[in-house]
This record gives structure tokens, sequence and C-alpha cells, in this order.
């Protein structure tokens, strides 16, 4: 066996919602099969957008994280985005922007020190 990609799968109330919250974000469309599916696409990462059908949604430990080149950037996407984020400075390993999409699904930016 070969595995030739891969992609994490976010249950999602909206798609259209969903789906334009990501572009915010910079992510590219890569496909899309109507309100069934959608592809999202980062350097590094694939997020399967699909439909929960009314069901409960809910990360739970998960959380997805976007490294970015300045936190000063990011910081500027969300508050043009109107999305609400809590900056957390450690000292050591980066500069985070937590937040959640739509769905209330955990996912940050970071400005990583170890670069």
């Amino acid at each position: 066996m070969r595995i030739t990609g891969s992609n994490v799968t976010l249950m999602v109330n909206d798609m259209d919602r969903s789906i334009n919250f990501y572009k915010a974000l910079g992510l590219e469309l890569k496909q899309r099969w109507d309100d069934n599916y959608a592809m999202m696409e980062a350097p590094g990462i694939t997020l399967g957008i699909h439909p929960a059908h009314g069901a409960p949604t809910s990360s739970g430990s998960v959380s997805i994280g976007f490294f970015i080149d300045k936190s000063e950037n990011g910081k500027a996407v969300l508050d043009a985005n109107n999305i609400t984020y809590q900056l957390q400075d450690d000292g050591k390993s980066g500069i985070y922007l937590h937040f959640q999409d739509p769905d209330g699904n955990v996912v940050y930016l970071v400005e990583p020190k170890w670069q």
C-alpha cells in the first residue's frame, strides 16, 4: 500500500459559510460536489468539508493549525473577517492566534519561533 494523499474532514452545518470562512483564511477550494463534500487546500493539508445533516458538530480534542509568516498579518485577516481570537505568546514556540470556525472547530494560526 502507498498513501498518496490525506485530509482532515470537518462536519459543518452550512457548506457555503464554511467554504467562505476557510477561503478568507487563504485556503483554496480544490473541488466541490454540490452540498455533499468539498476539499479545501493549504500547503501541506487538505480539509474535507462535509455536511453534518443536523447532527451536533464539535472538534473535540482536534485542532487545525496553519503556520504564517507574521502574526500581525494573521491578526489583520481575522480582524477583517470579524473573527474573534485569543493571542498567546509563550515566549518559546511561537505567537498563536486561537479561534473557532463557524461550527466550533478549533483552529489556530502560528508565527513559529523555531524557523
